[in-house]
């Protein structure tokens, strides 16, 4: 599931949005999205600051269920 988190600057602030169908809940690609972006957003030195939304009517509203008992897929937050 590629492009699940979109980042686009305006100007001095970095937008990053999600859209995960249906509820936009965590997943494995969606945290990967969210570090992704928010690394590249850091590194801008034009970037003063960061916001966060969400495609359709939620936001964040818990984890992908899907995903559970899966083996974990990295540690979210690294460089």
């Amino acid at each position: 599931m590629a492009n699940v988190v979109k980042l686009e600057r305006h100007e001095l602030i970095a937008a990053m949005t999600i859209n995960y169908p249906s509820v936009n809940a965590l997943s494995a690609a969606v945290c990967r999205g969210i570090v992704d972006c928010m690394n590249a957003a850091i590194a801008d030195p034009k970037v003063k600051a960061i916001v966060l939304t969400c495609v359709g009517r939620t936001f964040i509203v818990g984890a992908d269920i899907t995903e559970f008992g899966k083996p974990p897929e990295g540690r979210a937050g690294t460089r």
